[in-house]
């Protein structure tokens, strides 16, 4: 793409729409954990019998991203985009006036389904929108709209939930996809797919070992930042011991720790992304150590936590990583990439849950987060040994 002032300002309004999509995705999937206590009260169950909402969101994402990342393969990119929206517009709008649980369960499936396929197609735009050597940071700006949902979008809907109602929050979700789609026809270039890989190609990228443990990276290391997640708000109760408030405060942190990291990473990974991702997985497992010692005093836990969300900003850096080593198949890693993620997501508490189990304190969870980082840099420096072999690293690393 040319670097003209005309093409520069269509690529970043088309950026910023397709990090609007990843704002909604994000107050979809986050909000409704801060809201559970509120769902709980309104059908009269448990907050654990509540948290199938969650579970079912995490598992409409691993059957939707392989799924309709390969029903789209050869459809427009931004026709795809928009179809992946309606569908965050109508399960949103049908959770918002769920009359029972079981319901709302099934409607929370139907929320995550476009999950994965969303992201990995906009992603996917953005690389192929991106002048050479910046496509790890056009990627994060895309990103950056599921950052941003934790710092601002999240906090925003507890409050509304907690004054108005969470049915009004999903709601409010609904609207925002709505414009969503109309911006996306407006200002995000039509992106045919001029090489449709077949689905034996697509299903030929799981043959090689290389995507498997760049992936590794994600299905272990990450479940570390969930790990601690998970309990931060029972360890500021039980081991720091200060005001509700604060959990607030720290969830906030961990969100703008989350934005800048996901900035600074990949301006980082733009001149070596194998070499950018080993520091950070390094400095990750020091940071989950730290939080064990941290939680004690709240000002030192959220520097802490600031600190465990900038070590998301892997995320993009990983996903541009795969796309270097595997020319074809790029609709299956779009897909592969999420379904790390949500895995991720619920080995982490799993692990950390254990360590409870057994007798541990909340903070301890950090010493479990850091095995689990200590296991993402093992897949880093299998993937590291198989890039040098197959002379896949840049000149920089």
């Amino acid at each position: 793409m040319s670097a003209t002032p005309t093409n520069q300002r269509a690529s970043a309004w088309a950026i910023l729409v397709m990090a609007l999509g990843t704002f909604v995705l994000g107050l979809t999937e986050f909000s409704s954990m801060s809201m559970l206590p509120l769902i709980a009260e309104t059908y009269n169950v448990t907050p654990a019998l509540a948290g199938n909402a969650i579970s079912g969101y995490a598992i409409g994402v691993v059957i939707g991203a392989p799924l309709f990342m390969l029903l789209t393969n050869k459809t427009n990119r931004r026709t795809s985009l928009m179809l992946f929206v309606v569908m965050m517009f109508v399960a949103n709008a049908l959770s918002a006036i769920a009359s029972s649980l079981p319901e709302l369960v099934f409607y929370r499936v139907l929320s995550g389904l476009p999950h994965g396929a969303y992201f990995g197609t906009a992603l996917l735009v953005a690389a192929n929108m991106a002048p050479k050597g910046k496509r790890a940071s056009y990627m994060a700006k895309v990103f950056a709209g599921l950052t941003i949902a934790t710092i601002v979008g999240v906090p925003m809907a507890t409050l509304i939930g907690q004054n108005m109602s969470w049915r009004v929050c999903m709601a409010i979700v609904a609207v925002l996809a709505l414009i969503t789609i109309v911006l996306i026809y407006l200002l995000v270039p039509s992106s045919p797919v001029t090489n449709p890989t077949r689905l034996r190609e697509e299903f030929g990228v799981l043959k090689n070992k290389l995507v498997w443990s760049i992936s590794g990276i994600i299905f272990v290391g990450f479940g570390g930042v969930f790990c601690i997640y998970t309990y931060l708000a029972d360890t500021i109760l039980t081991v720091t011991k200060t005001p509700e408030v604060t959990i607030s405060v720290a969830m906030m942190m961990f969100g703008i720790g989350t934005t800048i990291g996901n900035w600074f990473i990949s301006k980082m990974a733009d001149h070596s992304p194998i070499s950018t991702t080993g520091i950070a997985l390094l400095c990750s497992i020091g940071i989950a150590i730290m939080y064990v010692f941290a939680a004690t005093n709240i000002w030192w836990l959220y520097i802490t936590v600031f600190l465990l969300g900038a070590s998301v900003g892997i995320a993009a850096v990983i996903q541009s990583m795969l796309l270097d080593v595997s020319p074809t198949g790029h609709a299956m890693i779009g897909a592969l990439v999420q379904c790390a993620f949500n895995t991720a997501n619920a080995i982490g508490p799993m692990v950390g849950g254990a360590m409870l189990a057994s007798g541990a304190s909340f903070n301890q969870t950090g010493y479990a987060a850091a095995l689990l980082f200590l296991g993402g840099l093992v897949m880093w420096a299998v993937s590291y040994f198989q890039m040098r072999q197959r002379d896949l690293l840049p000149a920089t690393s």
